[in-house]
């Protein structure tokens, strides 16, 4: 169930907003819906990605050792997203 909210911006900004919609396919509800969700987000997962993928790159070797049939070097590139074989 949804919560219908009215909020008012100023006309530049919504037709901002109605061109980002169209340019991604999407509604400016879904855009505004979006940045209410990361407004509320933990504020302690901001950089959780990025200190994730610091983490798995500075101990690739690591990971590799202890898995070597999981390695990048391995695996198909059709199997993992983004990773050339």
């Amino acid at each position: 169930m949804s919560k219908q909210v009215t909020i008012r911006v100023p006309e530049a900004l919504h037709a901002q907003l109605q061109e980002r919609a169209e340019s991604e396919g999407t509604t400016v509800t879904a855009l505004i819906t979006e940045a209410a969700r990361n407004a509320v987000r933990d504020p302690r997962l901001e950089n959780a990605a990025e200190v994730f993928r610091q983490f798995v790159a500075h101990n690739a070797d690591a990971f590799d050792a202890a898995f070597p049939d999981d390695a990048p070097a391995r695996l198909d590139a059709a199997q993992v997203p983004g990773r050339a074989a």
